[in-house]
């Protein structure tokens, strides 16, 4: 295991404070904030240590209120909204300075057999054959609003394996392209066989290049190019089946819709042996910059 995976895995080992309130630190990202990928997968993980351990999650649903202090520790208080038979509903409310900054509903259902069905896995290449991001980001680096940002990108993404199928969006700024994107990506090292765990680092990642087809449709470099600005306002996500969050995943990224300064995003992930693993949702604000 990689030592930034090492650090990954004990931000998302939540400290229990009371029997349903949790505390986790914040840590900075690319960006002088804390990544709201960062505090999806902790409040999830808060969720998941209050339910049965024969429920795995199946959605989340969750709203970004605030911006977070990536220097001060992040408190997950736990609403047990319900634990049936067979699902289990649980609210998590994240606080910092005493002020809501996130707010999420999770679900998590005890294994049964049922109906079956998915789409194709779209078309795309093998991940091995892919530049890797520590090939890929240093090419861009002098189109960056500071060229030092791709290391910090790198040192972000360092728990990570990603691998851009197409160019990214800094790749080519100033063209617009069609509202599609697609990463495999995996850990950068084996995780323990815990399927809350991998849901969790899924969630992580899940919010690093969502909103790319955004970015693409207009031709635009993304923040780091400092052609746009904007954050995350929600984030929905739906685990279909099992699977790794450290073995390759495909993640097949559209966007169907911008308007009022909001933009929309939906994606599929799917198994590198193509069984349709999660569905993932998220509105963000992309604006931009004036002047």
């Amino acid at each position: 295991m990689s030592e930034a995976l090492d650090t990954l895995l004990v931000l998302l080992d939540l400290e229990r404070v009371e029997q349903d309130v949790f505390r986790g630190s914040g840590r900075f990202g690319v960006v002088p904030r804390v990544f709201g990928g960062q505090v999806a997968a902790q409040a999830l993980v808060a969720a998941g240590r209050t339910v049965p351990e024969d429920r795995t999650p199946h959605s989340l649903h969750a709203y970004f209120l605030r911006l977070g202090d990536p220097g001060t520790p992040i408190e997950y208080t736990v609403d047990r909204v319900r634990t049936g038979r067979s699902f289990a509903t649980r609210q998590v409310v994240a606080a910092q300075h005493g002020r809501r900054i996130f707010h999420l509903t999770a679900s998590f259902q005890r294994a049964e057999e049922g109906l079956e069905h998915q789409e194709e896995m779209p078309a795309a290449p093998d991940p091995e054959t892919l530049p890797t991001a520590a090939e890929t980001l240093p090419r861009y680096a002098d189109r960056f609003a500071d060229p030092r940002l791709a290391d910090r990108v790198l040192q972000a993404w360092s728990a990570v394996d990603l691998r851009y199928v197409a160019e990214p969006p800094f790749g080519t700024a100033g063209r617009p392209r069609e509202p599609r994107s697609q990463v495999w990506f995996r850990t950068a090292g084996k995780l323990p066989d815990d399927p809350l765990l991998h849901a969790s680092v899924a969630t992580y990642i899940s919010d690093m290049t969502l909103l790319d087809p955004v970015l693409l449709a207009h031709g635009r470099g993304g923040w780091a190019v400092g052609d746009v600005v904007g954050a995350s306002l929600d984030h929905a996500m739906w685990f279909h089946r099992p699977f790794r969050a450290d073995e390759w995943l495909l993640y097949d990224q559209r966007s169907p819709s911008s308007a009022g300064g909001r933009a929309f995003a939906q994606a599929r992930i799917f198994t590198q042996n193509g069984e349709s693993a999660i569905s993932v949702a998220q509105e963000g604000v992309v604006r931009v910059p004036r002047g």
